[in-house]
């Protein structure tokens, strides 16, 4: 289906972290039928995030960290656990999440394998983050990790068991990204095998 789109209007609304537009746009259906919508887009640039995993530990490396947009929207603690990540910047995707792993976790990771990209969460925000995953060992832990600068960053080594796609958290009150879990479960057992 082919979409013609008339921007109407396009006002910034704020450029403190990102940018922020209000956009009233018309849509000619494939029907002929014009539709008017007036909507906020948020632009915060694109991003990448990897999954780090031992084959013979049967574990993954996640971080956990403050998000305050899940504290506003319920998330008592406003803690997530959630695979390291960062925006591109200008950087390629693959150097974005290489540069993170060590950052956030410590680890300098090899080889690496792209899963997917996609549109994070489309209604409103133009982010496509790219998704990894790579193996790890312990010798690859070349520092502590927990982030830069503000960042307070707790490095989280746990079971994982890519069959039943389940986290063991040890007693932890979290929220975690189960889609990434599921994703690489679905994923991981035919070029790299069963962790």
């Amino acid at each position: 289906m082919s979409l013609n789109i008339h921007v109407i209007k396009d006002k910034i609304l704020s450029e403190n972290w990102f940018v922020l537009r209000n956009m009233t746009y018309e849509l000619t259906r494939a029907d002929g039928s014009v539709v008017r919508h007036k909507r906020e887009v948020y632009d915060r640039g694109n991003g990448a995030t990897v999954l780090l995993y031992n084959r013979h530990k049967q574990t993954v490396v996640l971080v956990r960290q403050f998000r305050v947009a899940t504290w506003v929207n319920g998330n008592h603690d406003g803690m997530l656990i959630e695979t390291c990540a960062g925006l591109l910047d200008n950087d390629e995707p693959e150097a974005c999440i290489r540069k993170e792993a060590v950052e956030e976790t410590g680890y300098e990771v090899g080889e690496v394998r792209k899963l997917f990209e996609l549109f994070m969460s489309p209604g409103g925000v133009t982010e496509v983050v790219h998704f990894f995953i790579a193996e790890y060992s312990d010798a690859q832990r070349t520092t502590s990790g927990g982030g830069v600068d503000d960042e307070a960053i707790e490095v989280l080594e746990l079971p994982f068991s890519p069959g039943r796609c389940r986290w063991s958290l040890t007693g932890r009150s979290a929220t975690v990204r189960r889609s990434f879990c599921c994703n690489i479960s679905a994923n991981l057992r035919p070029d790299v095998g069963e962790l």
